[in-house]
C-alpha cells in the first residue's frame, strides 16, 4: 500500500510538471503573438514561476492528503477511492498530451504539433479534474450506501467527540477534587501554624525581628508543603484567625511582606483586610 501511494505521488508530480509546462508553453506562444517582445516574456516568468511553484507544491500537498486518507471513506467513493482511478485521475495531463499527439499527426510545423499537444494537456486535465471528479464524486455520495456509511461516519465522530469531552470533564472535575482535598489536609496539618502566624500578626509589643523569623519559618514549611497554594491557604486562615482574635481591631496583612521571597511568593503593598 505503502509503495504504491509513493507510485501515485510520483507519477502525480510528474504530471503537474507536464501540465505546468503545456500551459507555460500556451502563455508564451500568446504573448508573443500579441507582439510581446522576449525580454518581457522571460521578467514575467520570473515571478510566474514563483507563485506556480507556491500553488503547486500547496496543491500537491492537499492531493497527498487526499491519497493518503481516501481508504478511509472507500465505502462512500467506491470509484474514486480506487488505485486504478486515482492513475486515471493523475495521470490525464500525460492523457491529454497523448490525445494532442494523435491529433496533430501530420501536423506541418514543430509549434503547431506542441501547440496541440499543450491544448490537448490542457483540455483533457481541465475535463478530468475540474469537471469529471467533482461530478462523479457527488454521484458517489448519492449513493444509499454512501448516504448510510457517512450518516454512521458523523455520528461515530460525534459520539467518539463527546466521549473525549467527557472525560476531559472528568479530569477537571478530579483536579478540583484533589485541590479541595489538599486544601482540607492542609487545614488541618497547619492549623497550628496558622494560630501562631495568627497571634504574631495579633501581638502589638511582638519584636518585629523575631516574629518575622518565625513567620518565615512557617512560611518555609507551607511552601515546602504544597507551594504557592498552600502559602495562601495558611496566610488566609491566619488572618482570618487574627480577625477572631481581634474582633473589632484592624488587622494589617504583615504576612505578604515577611513571606516575600519564599518560592514563588511575592510581596504586595501592605493592606488591612476588613
Amino acid at each position: 500500500m505503502l509503495a504504491r501511494q509513493d507510485d501515485l505521488r510520483k507519477a502525480h508530480i510528474a504530471s503537474t510538471i507536464w501540465f505546468v509546462l503545456a500551459v507555460g508553453y500556451i502563455l508564451v506562444l500568446a504573448l508573443r503573438q500579441a507582439g510581446v517582445r522576449w525580454w518581457v516574456v522571460f521578467s514575467l516568468s520570473g515571478h510566474g514561476l514563483l507563485i506556480a511553484s507556491v500553488l503547486i507544491s500547496l496543491y500537491l500537498f492537499a492531493i497527498f492528503r487526499g491519497i493518503s486518507s481516501s481508504q478511509k471513506v472507500q465505502l462512500e467513493h467506491p470509484l474514486t477511492s480506487t488505485t486504478y482511478y486515482a492513475m486515471f485521475y493523475v495521470l490525464a495531463p500525460f492523457l491529454g498530451g497523448l490525445a494532442g499527439c494523435l491529433g496533430m499527426i501530420g501536423a506541418r510545423t514543430a509549434g503547431q504539433f506542441l501547440l496541440g499537444v499543450s491544448m490537448g494537456t490542457l483540455g483533457i486535465t481541465f475535463l478530468v479534474w475540474v469537471i469529471l471528479d467533482p461530478a462523479i464524486g457527488l454521484l458517489e455520495m448519492l449513493l444509499p450506501t454512501s448516504r448510510a456509511h457517512r450518516i454512521q461516519r458523523l455520528a461515530q465522530a460525534r459520539a467518539e467527540k463527546e466521549i473525549r469531552q467527557k472525560h476531559r470533564e472528568h479530569l477537571l472535575a478530579q483536579v478540583l477534587a484533589d485541590e479541595d482535598s489538599d486544601r482540607r489536609q492542609w487545614r488541618e496539618l497547619l492549623r497550628p501554624q496558622a494560630e501562631k502566624l495568627a497571634g504574631l500578626l495579633a501581638h502589638d509589643g511582638a519584636d518585629l525581628k523575631q516574629a518575622e523569623r518565625e513567620a518565615v519559618s512557617i512560611g518555609v514549611s507551607a511552601w515546602q508543603t504544597g507551594g504557592l497554594s498552600c502559602m495562601r491557604e495558611v496566610r488566609d486562615m491566619a488572618i482570618a484567625l487574627c480577625k477572631q482574635m481581634s474582633r473589632d481591631k484592624t488587622v494589617v496583612d504583615y504576612v505578604s511582606f515577611w513571606w516575600d521571597g519564599i518560592g514563588n511568593w511575592r510581596a504586595t503593598p501592605l493592606s488591612s483586610p476588613r
